[in-house]
């Protein structure tokens, strides 16, 4: 099993101190840069997506999704030496986004946490594991459902959105969603220097 070193996320990036048993400094280099990506992401993004469903509805923000998440991700990526993504529990785009073991775990967390009463904009974890290739830092951060999902992952999707996403996405998971729901998370990863 590999080594791991648990740090918490201040700020926007915030964990329970009871759920972590060692602290890493809040000014931490590596949870700026990740919180400084999500942003950036999570920005470009959710632009794009506004534009797209004032521009022509919300049939266009699906065509947004898949095409632009995944290049924003590429581009911040390429230019920041990190890995970017997002992933769920429940995904839309099963190629692209499926959880590895470490981010089902996290992503199942989440869902304790906020049961628990955590606030679903504060959950995120980090942590650095040891792996024969060296250390990895690993950062996730929920996304929470916003009233502008609803049209595309929620409980009542119009017949166009349906009609869309079973072309674009046949094996598509990610309906059924409540504002406030945890729709998935911003997962980042980036090798330590020896």
């Amino acid at each position: 099993m590999p080594s791991i070193r648990p740090f918490l996320i201040t700020a926007a990036l915030s964990l329970s101190a009871s759920q972590m048993p060692a602290l890493a400094s809040a000014d931490d280099p590596l949870i700026e840069e990740a919180k400084a990506l999500i942003k950036e992401f999570a920005g470009q993004l959710q632009s794009e997506l506004k534009s797209a469903i004032q521009a022509n509805g919300p049939v266009q923000a699906i065509a947004v999704c898949k095409e632009r998440a995944p290049a924003i991700a590429a581009e911040l990526s390429e230019s920041s030496g990190w890995e970017i993504g997002r992933t769920s529990l429940k995904v839309r785009n099963a190629a692209l986004n499926s959880p590895d073991d470490w981010e089902i775990q996290v992503l199942q967390s989440f869902e304790e946490r906020k049961a628990a009463g955590e606030p679903v904009e504060q959950l995120s974890f980090a942590e650095i594991i040891q792996g024969e290739d060296g250390g990895v830092f690993r950062l996730m951060k929920a996304i929470p459902t916003q009233d502008l999902c609803l049209a595309c992952h929620g409980d009542h999707v119009s017949e166009p959105v349906l009609k869309a996403l079973a072309e674009y996405y046949p094996q598509d998971q990610a309906r059924g969603f409540k504002a406030g729901d945890i729709r998935g998370a911003f997962s980042l990863a980036k090798p330590l220097a020896e």
